[in-house]
């Protein structure tokens, strides 16, 4: 038999597992609780749960597990399975798995003092409340809190071994940054039972690295927001613009399901993430409805009636100035006070004169003709009297003849004259329903800019004061 199996053999021998390891039944077992962090292995936001690894280091005094090294051939330690020496039942309050996994059953190393110290390499499932509400720039406060399940302080009192936590084999993790872990000792009194219970809660916090949700949550609900602002942007003609913003709204919703399937079902936090979306979705709804009425101002035609005269003088001629609305040429001078069309006033004018002029020949035709015969008649040497009453009767029939042709020819030139009225006035309607249309054109390219700079305000305002402002507020309310 070897020095250790004899020794092995001389410790365990009325070794009794099941008794606190103390000769004075008063004294209480002192458990010294460590740990070394090594692993943030997950965080479940939508169930709540950090997952971890770590050494769970706990240390305590046997009184039945001393020896004498000189008796033993100088051995002054020995690793003895756990499962054969008495072990504090300390347990992690916020477990979040199952009990029945158990730890592992590593060895304990003994001293020949008496000092028992048992390292447990385990990963642990605690669950930890999230706050979601500055998701994806957020901080969670985790802790682990672990204290004997059924012994009271009186009996194992459990103190930190150390002040601060073990990092030296800690493996970074990608999403999550460690920024600290701070050791607490409390003593609770609960209200089962008078004795107090002290327990060692590690806190642990840590930060979400914003790189992998910049990418893939921030920046493509930036670019969608800049869609919206492309519908005030698309010519009325395309006939697009609703489309633009339907699509654009469908796309923020199926974007904001994916976000919610990620985090918690809690009505206690809304994430700014969903803030964000929820106003952008705001504005992408309202910009639909606003451009359903620019492309009722745009479409305005004959049927509709003109453009009132305080929108021409609002939106024609002050707004569009300041927008930067490509001017046009103005027909304020086409209006009377009331507002009624007087464009071809000038044309209508000139054509009643032309009409004028073309009646006056028509009567000067018949004159002339009167003129003519009465000198041909008097002009004549009367030789005989006969031939001048003949040319007097042949000069009143053709009088007659002329005044039947004067009068055919103003008929004909009257018909002339009503057809070309009708041709003018369907012309003039055309071009004042022509006019009128492109004045209400010209409205609505006012109000989409107008409403381009709105939504340009309101979406960069809630851009900066949701993604920017807010982290960077708490930010420093946090660390100074």
């Amino acid at each position: 038999m070897t020095e250790e199996q004899r020794l092995m053999t001389y410790l365990l021998k009325g070794y009794e597992r099941s008794v606190r390891p103390v000769k004075n039944a008063s004294k209480a077992v002192v458990v010294k609780m460590g740990l070394t962090f090594t692993q943030i292995f997950d965080m479940d936001e939508k169930n709540q749960v950090l997952v971890t690894n770590v050494w769970l280091d706990q240390a305590w005094e046997d009184d039945f597990l001393m020896w004498d090294p000189i008796d033993f051939h100088n051995i002054t330690a020995l690793r003895i399975p756990c499962y054969k020496l008495w072990l504090p039942d300390m347990v992690l309050y916020n477990n979040a798995a199952e009990y029945t996994e158990g730890l592992m059953p590593a060895n304990a190393m003994v001293k020949h003092t008496g000092e028992v110290f048992w390292p447990i390499p385990t990963k642990l499932q605690s669950s930890c409340k999230v706050d979601v509400t500055y998701f994806p720039f957020d901080e969670q406060m985790c802790k682990l809190k672990f204290g004997s399940w059924t012994y009271d302080g009186f009996q194992v009192d459990v103190t930190n071994q150390t002040s601060e936590v073990d990092l030296s084999n800690y493996v970074v993790n990608g999403e999550w940054e460690l920024l600290s872990i701070k050791i607490v000792r409390n003593v609770v009194t609960y209200s089962c039972c008078p004795e107090p219970f002290p327990d060692v809660t590690f806190f642990v916090h840590i930060r979400r690295r914003i790189l992998y949700y910049m990418y893939n949550v921030v920046f493509p609900c930036i670019m969608m927001s800049a869609l919206t602002l492309l519908v005030f942007c698309l010519p009325p003609d395309s006939g697009e613009k609703i489309a633009l913003g339907i699509t654009v709204l469908l796309a923020f919703s199926v974007f904001m399901l994916a976000v919610a399937e990620n985090l918690p079902e809690t009505s206690e936090f809304v994430p700014l993430i969903s803030i964000y979306l929820t106003i952008v979705m705001s504005l992408t709804s309202v910009s639909v409805i606003m451009t359903v009425l620019v492309l009722n101002l745009h479409h305005r035609g004959p049927s509709k009636h003109g453009v009132p005269i305080w929108i021409r003088k609002v939106f024609l001629e002050k707004l569009s100035h300041f927008f930067c609305v490509s001017s046009e040429p103005s027909y304020s001078h086409c209006y009377s006070d009331d507002g009624h069309f007087i464009r071809n006033v000038s044309l209508k004018l000139t054509l009643e004169n032309i009409a004028q002029e073309l009646q006056s020949e028509i009567q000067l035709d018949s004159k002339i003709t009167d003129t003519v015969t009465v000198v041909e008649c008097h002009g004549t040497r009367i030789a005989e009297r006969s031939e001048c009453l003949h040319n007097v009767h042949q000069n009143e029939n053709n009088l007659k003849h002329s005044e039947r042709t004067s009068w055919s020819h103003a008929r004909t030139n009257e018909e002339i004259l009503k057809a070309l009225r009708r041709i003018i006035d369907k012309h003039e309607r055309e071009d004042r329903d022509y006019e009128m249309m492109q004045e209400w054109r010209r409205v609505a390219q006012v109000v989409d800019r107008i409403l381009f700079w709105i939504f340009l305000i309101g979406t960069s305002v809630s851009t900066l004061a949701v993604l920017v402002i807010s982290p960077l507020t708490r930010f420093k309310l946090t660390h100074f």
